[in-house]
C-alpha cells in the first residue's frame, strides 16, 4: 500500500519557497536601484517615477526604456543614454534617474 500525500507538508513547504523568492525580489530590486545609480534619489522622487512608467502606454517610450535597460545589463551602461534620455525626460513632470551634467548632486537627507 502507498503511503498517502501529506498535503499540509507540501503546502508549507510552498508557502516558504514563495517567501523565500519573495525576500529575494525585494533585495535584488534594491541592489538594482544602487546599481543604476538611482538611490541618489529621494524615496518620492523615485516612486513618481516608477508611478509614471507603471502608467505609461505610449509604446515607443516604454520600447525605448526596455532597450536602454537590456543595454544596462548587458554592460553597455552608456549605450543609447543621449537618445533615450530625452525621451524620458519628455513626459510632463518626467525626470531621468541620471543626474545631468550641469545638475549638482542631489542630498539624499530624509531617506533610510
Amino acid at each position: 500500500m502507498r503511503k498517502p500525500r501529506d498535503y499540509n507538508a507540501e503546502l508549507k513547504a510552498l508557502n516558504d519557497k514563495a517567501r523565500q523568492l519573495k525576500t529575494r525580489k525585494t533585495s535584488q530590486l534594491g541592489e538594482l536601484v544602487a546599481a543604476t545609480g538611482a538611490d541618489v534619489l529621494t524615496v518620492e522622487e523615485l516612486a513618481g517615477a516608477l508611478l509614471a512608467i507603471a502608467a505609461t502606454s505610449d509604446h515607443a517610450k516604454r520600447e525605448a526604456w526596455r532597450r536602454r535597460g537590456a543595454a544596462f545589463f548587458s554592460g553597455e551602461r552608456e549605450a543609447g543614454a543621449g537618445s533615450t534620455r530625452q525621451g524620458a525626460g519628455s513626459e510632463p513632470g518626467g525626470s531621468t534617474a541620471e543626474p545631468r551634467g550641469d545638475e549638482p548632486p542631489r542630498s539624499r537627507s530624509g531617506t533610510a
